[in-house]
């Protein structure tokens, strides 16, 4: 047998040569262009509290910690720290302990996860369920595999489709248009163009930066007049609408005619995880194909138990979806009523539009440091440049005090650092 040594050089320097230092510059080279572009992201420290969302701990860089309310957490309706939800948790873990113990190729199934997927199926009204390690996981493996399968199939994208689809797309190796956000008219033009190929359209409920809403049945139409198969995002639907919190599909009555439900675990029902709905077939072909499935660890058991619970839960309880459209409204009410740049919406999404990544960053820290308020600052490239903002999202738990302590420190920050009131920022459209 031949030993391959490590040269000194490598083992003096643990596992790094001189040589190999001088690429480097490359790193530090792009971290500088972030910073002159003032889109360098800084992550604050922040620890949750059962039991007492929105309210968090912020742990300074000096190590001094404050007590926060916490504006922009995807756990839209405080499932996270659920009493049922945890207790399945805690329950599942003492049982079967805290890992999946590898792929399930090689470690099998579990049954908490064979019945979250029988959870979510049922959710969706469809044959069958399939659940990843994350709803960026489930989107690109999904679409990818998906399209990759069909011969010669021409993917139709929304401009505004979030990076996990892009990426999905991108994967799949197949040809691709893109259509203007929510042009029907766009979109039908480009259905025409594209005669009896296969045809995949790839879409979302709600827009999670502007939070507009797509118009799900009459993109089914098209796709019902010209051939074509449809993947909807609800990552930032379920839970939230619904009678049984099965996303804007279910509200609309449409969810039967959309070939595929791809959703997260991780917002409206506040655990962790990815999953996609749709025929038993299509779910076997992703599950035999798609590496982001084969070769991933699955979700651990405990996380799966929680995750349906949280299903189960909210599939016979609308209390929280009523208190979340009802402080949602409250918030954008309140913001408005204070003058600030608020871009008008119908989901629970509420953008303060700022449209400059620096004055972004210095409001975000600002309401942090001044007011224990905690939103993190949206810049390029999750939004276009220009249309920078702090994204709130209101939940049930953040009560009438929480809102006017926010809007008052709204308009305290807007007036200390000079922002843009109401009426003076112009967003556009991405093309």
């Amino acid at each position: 047998m031949t030993v391959t040594r490590m040269p000194s050089t490598m083992l003096a320097s643990g596992g790094s040569t001189r040589a190999g230092s001088g690429y480097e510059r490359y790193f530090r080279g792009a971290l500088d262009q972030l910073h002159g572009e003032r889109r360098y992201r800084v992550f604050a420290d922040i620890e949750r509290i059962s039991g007492r969302f929105p309210t968090a701990k912020w742990r300074q860089p000096e190590g001094k910690t404050t007590e926060i309310t916490v504006w922009c957490s995807n756990d839209y309706l405080g499932m996270g720290q659920h009493k049922e939800v945890v207790a399945a948790m805690t329950e599942t873990a003492a049982r079967c302990g805290v890992g999946a113990g590898g792929t399930r190729n090689i470690a099998g199934n579990n049954s908490p996860l064979v019945d979250l997927e029988r959870e979510l199926a049922d959710l969706h009204g469809k044959e069958a369920g399939l659940v990843f390690t994350s709803g960026y996981v489930s989107n690109q493996a999904g679409i990818s595999t998906i399209a990759k399968l069909i011969p010669d199939c021409l993917i139709l994208s929304d401009a505004f489709n979030h990076n996990s689809m892009i990426e999905g797309v991108r994967h799949s190796g197949c040809a691709k248009k893109i259509f203007r956000h929510n042009d029907l008219q766009h979109l039908e033009e480009l259905l025409r163009d594209a005669g009896d190929r296969p045809k995949l359209i790839v879409f979302e409920s709600v827009y999670s930066m502007d939070g507009d809403v797509a118009p799900i049945g009459r993109i089914c139409d098209l796709a019902d007049r010209y051939g074509a198969m449809t993947y909807l995002d609800e990552v930032h639907a379920v839970g939230l609408y619904g009678p049984r919190g099965g996303g804007i599909a279910e509200r609309d009555g449409v969810m039967h005619r959309v070939d595929v439900i791809e959703g997260t675990l991780a917002k409206g029902f506040g655990c962790v995880g990815g999953y996609i709905t749709a025929s038993a077939a299509i779910c076997d072909a992703v599950r035999s194909f798609a590496p982001g499935f084969i070769f991933t660890t699955a979700l651990p058991p405990a996380v799966a138990s929680a995750a349906r619970a949280s299903v189960r839960y909210l599939k016979r309880s609308s209390v929280e979806r009523e208190a979340h459209q009802r402080q949602a409204a409250a918030t954008k009410a309140a913001l408005t009523e204070a003058g600030l740049p608020v871009l008008e919406t119908e989901t629970h999404i509420v953008p303060v539009m700022v449209g400059d990544a620096e004055l972004c960053k210095a409001a975000a820290d600002h309401l942090l440091e001044h007011h224990a308020i905690y939103i993190q600052p949206i810049n390029y490239p999750t939004v276009p440049r220009g249309t920078e903002r702090l994204r709130i999202t209101p939940s049930p738990f953040h009560d009438e005090a929480h809102i006017a302590k926010l809007a008052a420190a709204l308009a305290e920050t807007w007036e200390a650092l000079d922002l843009p009131r109401a009426g003076t920022v112009f967003v556009e459209a991405a093309e």
